[in-house]
């Protein structure tokens, strides 16, 4: 097996511009100049410039995507070591997603990222990454084909969603959990139809799971129903079965 990658220099991005070498030393983050209101009064003057920033940010991303096929997020941890076996599988769900006529989205960052669209690519698919701003990034993994780079979470997330059938999640940490939940509040409250989120890794998420089902769910704070929004599995065929019923039950209605 080929295990020989493609490097690239260390990089920062803000929004679309890219930074390399001294330039990439900055203090603080687009999102973090955003949300932080200790500085001077001057954010009365500047906020409403911000607003078109956010709004060209939100323009690109629908341009740069608009013409993408039926695709699949696949979200996972950055912390991934290229020689761990979840490197490994996120390559397999990669090609398994392209093998099923699917374009494989990622954040765009290292670790199972990078396998998965390392594996859509190798395959012969589309591989998209969706980059952020922050502070310890190290740019675009070298096996996206298609990336677009935010410097605002919220536009990012809108990508996300607007552009997937359905959401598989890798073992990861707090970017993925975030997402793992947004996507079910937004599908618990209608805001998006037939949207399956898949767990992929049944000794990872058990934990989570059962905790969903035995105190949320007990508790009464959600609905028995809202249990079936989540799908816990090891096995590809099954996740890439799971995602292909829901596509066909989105086209069935539309």
């Amino acid at each position: 097996m080929d295990h020989t990658y493609p490097e690239h220099p260390r990089e920062k991005h803000r929004g679309p511009v890219v930074l390399r070498r001294s330039s990439r030393d900055e203090t603080s983050t687009t999102d973090q100049r955003l949300l932080d209101t200790r500085g001077p009064s001057d954010w009365v003057h500047t906020d409403p410039w911000r607003v078109l920033r956010i709004q060209a940010e939100f323009v690109e991303g629908f341009g740069a995507l608009a013409e993408v096929p039926r695709a699949v997020t696949v979200f996972g941890s950055a912390r991934t070591k290229r020689e761990h076996a979840e490197y490994e599988l996120g390559r397999k769900i990669g090609a398994a997603l392209v093998d099923a006529g699917f374009a494989a989205i990622t954040g765009g960052g290292p670790g199972a990222m990078e396998a998965v669209n390392r594996g859509a690519s190798e395959a012969g698919g589309l591989s998209i990454g969706l980059g952020i701003e922050l502070p310890f990034e190290q740019g675009l993994n070298p096996w996206v084909d298609l990336g677009v780079n935010f410097r605002y979470f919220f536009t990012r997330k809108t990508m996300f969603v607007k552009y997937s059938q359905a959401f598989i999640c890798l073992p990861g940490g707090f970017g993925t959990l975030d997402e793992l939940f947004e996507a079910l509040c937004l599908v618990q409250t209608k805001k998006v139809t037939k949207f399956p989120v898949v767990l992929f890794g049944k000794d990872y998420w058990r934990g989570l799971y059962e905790w969903i089902n035995d105190s949320v769910r007990r508790e009464g704070k959600i609905n028995e129903a809202d249990m079936n929004l989540l799908h816990l599995t090891d096995d590809i065929d099954e996740a890439m079965q799971v995602v292909q019923e829901a596509y066909q039950a989105w086209e069935d209605t539309h």
